[in-house]
Formats: C-alpha cells, structure tokens, sequence
C-alpha cells in the first residue's frame, strides 16, 4: 500500500516504536500538543484539566502537560481511572459522580476533547487569565466554541476558542523524541485489520 504526502509532512518513525504506536501520533498527539503549548500557552506549574482524558488526543494531552512541567487533572469515566494515573495525571475526576466546573478549582488551561458542558461553566472554572481550548464536538459545543467563544473573549482576561489541528514536520519531529525517550507513549486501546 502506498499514499503520496508532502514531505514537509512527515518525519521518520523514532526507533524502538511500533508502526501501530507511530500510526497514533501525526493527528492524536500533534493535536494535544498544538492544543496544550500554542492555543493554550501552557508553562511548568499550569495547573491544566484535559476533559476526555482517556480518547487518542486526551491520553496524549496529559502526558505532554506533564512534559512541560504543569499540574495535571483529567477528567475521564470510572473504568479509565486507573489508566489516566499511570499516564502521569496528579488528580482523576470521574465525569460521572463530578461536575468539575461546580468544584470551586480553577485551572489555567482547561483542554476539552469532546466533553461538553456549556461555554460559561468552562469559563467559570478558569484562574483570571486561563484560556479554554476545545477540540472536536459537535451540534452546540461546536457553534458554542466557534461563534460564541471568540465573542465572550473580548470581555474579560479569559480566552476561549477552539483548535484545528495542522500537520507539521516539526512537531513530528519534537514529539518523536519524547516517543523515543519514553516520556510520551501511544496508548493503543484496539486494533483493527485494514479491512475493517
């Protein structure tokens, strides 16, 4: 199987990682970290929330807060505790039994991966100056993040808005080293064969 690229694109898989770990990394962890170092601004001692901490995007969202230094808290379902952990989160909140923007903590980047609550409840759980940052979702969180957010910027010192991802040579090649040092893994949750 073959597929033309451009080369500015792609950057070679680091040694020691599988083909199914490499495979993750150019759209999940490209987004976290576009998501977390560029729209959210992250800096060492964040303290930072990634809301679906425990999809594609989420588990590399967590770790790569934890490679700049920040205070992380995942939000995630019962049966991925445990996993959210071992990834590196300092705090786990099960999204069924907490509403973390009801908590009273704020946090200085909140990174929502498909998880919904509405814009004035994120916004409410940001630290003066802390910035939301949205990627994927659909029907109102969508409008919300795009329409909305941009709107409710401009009052106030808490940014809000959403991601769209873009390929990048360099990033691969940044987040290549953290895969081959062992600081940031692919986590695989099935595979499938190319005809499904």
């Amino acid at each position: 199987e073959y597929v033309c690229a451009p080369e500015d694109t792609l950057a070679a898989k680091p040694p020691g990682i599988s083909f199914d770990e490499a495979a993750a990394v150019p759209l999940a962890a490209v987004t976290a970290l576009q998501g977390l170092r560029d729209k959210g601004g992250i800096q060492p001692e964040h303290k930072v929330l990634i809301n679906g901490a425990s999809g594609g995007v989420g588990t590399f969202a967590v770790q790569l807060a934890r490679t700049f230094g920040a205070e992380v808290t995942a939000v995630c379902s019962a049966s991925k505790v445990e996993m959210a952990r071992s990834l590196g989160a300092d705090h786990v909140i099960d999204y069924t039994r907490e509403d973390f923007t009801r908590s009273g903590q704020r946090y200085d980047i909140i990174f929502s991966v498909s998880g919904y609550y509405p814009l004035m409840a994120y916004r409410r759980a940001l630290r003066p100056n802390g910035r939301y940052v949205m990627v994927g979702g659909k029907g109102a969180q969508f409008f919300e993040a795009l329409v909305i957010a941009p709107l409710v910027s401009k009052f106030g010192n808490k940014k809000m808005g959403a991601l769209s991802a873009k390929p990048s040579q360099q990033d691969l090649v940044f987040l290549s080293g953290l895969l081959a040092s062992g600081k940031v893994k692919s986590v695989i949750d099935r595979r499938y064969p190319l005809s499904q």
